[in-house]
């Protein structure tokens, strides 16, 4: 995943294994079809996207990236978006999405990773800020209910790929593959970090997993 998780300061949230960090854009008003499920502060609300908010997340990510890895990463990752957004269905696809005064300020995505035995576990990229909300906690916080829903969900086990000084901040550690595989070669296996969500510790799976087909392409990896 190639610089997938972009768009935050340091106090935010990082770029993705040694990529710039970002800037970003805001998007337009939700509407009805977006379930708020949380809230942090005077008017900051989370909520589950749906499919319907294909165009302003899509225009989020594409902003960001263009913004601090320029015009090719911008459509790279604005066209991942797309077709992740396009497929969002809550289970395979999930997407949060932060908003102040009825503006998109950040995204998240978190994908499952499906291994032969059934374990649930989901990796969490791309990840966008707005420009004028990076430096102020909004990516940490976003990621954190991120996190905290699938535990209400069962999930035994969060993954990514990025910078592990940064992604330190909201519980990641260094993984290696000899305890849980990326689904295809990494180019930079430092990045490889993963977090337990229940009290037990990450166990070993022996079997590479399979990502979802938006991911399949090893340009992002």
């Amino acid at each position: 995943m190639k610089c997938i998780t972009n768009g935050c300061t340091a106090t935010d949230f990082p770029p993705l294994h040694g990529s710039k960090p970002a800037a970003e854009p805001r998007r337009y008003v939700p509407k009805s079809w977006l379930r708020v499920i949380g809230s942090q502060g005077t008017g900051m609300k989370y909520k589950i996207l749906e499919k319907n908010s294909k165009a302003e997340v899509t225009s989020l990510f594409t902003s960001v990236f263009t913004s601090s890895e320029g015009e090719n990463e911008g459509r790279l990752i604005g066209g991942l978006v797309s077709e992740l957004s396009s497929n969002i269905d809550n289970e395979e696809i999930i997407c949060f999405g932060a908003y102040e005064e009825e503006s998109l300020i950040a995204s998240i995505f978190f994908t499952r990773l499906r291994f032969s035995d059934g374990i649930l576990v989901y990796m969490l990229a791309p990840v966008a800020v707005s420009t004028e909300h990076q430096g102020k906690g909004v990516g940490q916080a976003l990621i954190q209910y991120g996190l905290n829903e699938l535990k209400n969900r069962s999930v035994a086990i969060a993954i990514t790929y990025g910078d592990p000084s940064f992604y330190s901040k909201v519980g990641f550690q260094v993984l290696s593959e000899n305890t849980i595989k990326a689904p295809v070669r990494l180019s930079m296996p430092e990045g490889w970090l993963g977090q337990s969500l229940t009290n037990e510790p990450i166990p070993t799976i022996n079997d590479r997993p399979t990502c979802v087909r938006e991911f399949s392409d090893t340009v992002y990896w």
